[in-house]
């Protein structure tokens, strides 16, 4: 079994920055694949950026690019989510997810692709 848990989040001006982060463990061996998403009341998850194993590949959503960062603790599962410029229309609960299955050495994008999540962490942008 593994835990995700997330920290951080609260209240935040929108053009604001704000970081969260997140910690996987429990039967964790290795470095794994890790990511954000994100969903706002009546939505659905959506993506926001992944990582792989080694911190070396990142992907982002679109819509975050050039503005939000993920990173890691070298060969550890911690994550963190660096967000800058922060709009109200980002405001929702932000969830950490993990992969425990084969991964290729890639990050992912999709739901289906992970397997452990946080409890997720609200994150209330206001103007």
């Amino acid at each position: 079994q593994v835990q995700v848990v997330e920290s951080g989040g609260g209240l935040i001006q929108a053009g604001g920055s704000l970081g969260i982060s997140c910690t996987a463990s429990g039967r964790t061996a290795s470095a794994l694949p890790m990511g954000w998403f994100r969903q706002a009341p009546g939505k659905e998850r959506e993506f926001v950026a992944g990582i792989d194993w080694s911190g070396v590949r990142t992907g982002y959503a679109d819509s975050v690019k050039d503005r939000f960062v993920i990173s890691r603790i070298h060969a550890q599962n911690t994550i963190f989510l660096r967000m800058n410029n922060l709009e109200p229309e980002e405001t929702a609960v932000y969830y950490c997810t993990t992969r425990t299955r084969y991964h290729d050495g890639s990050w992912y994008r999709e739901v289906d692709e992970y397997d452990y999540w946080g409890q997720g962490t609200r994150v209330t942008v206001y103007s």
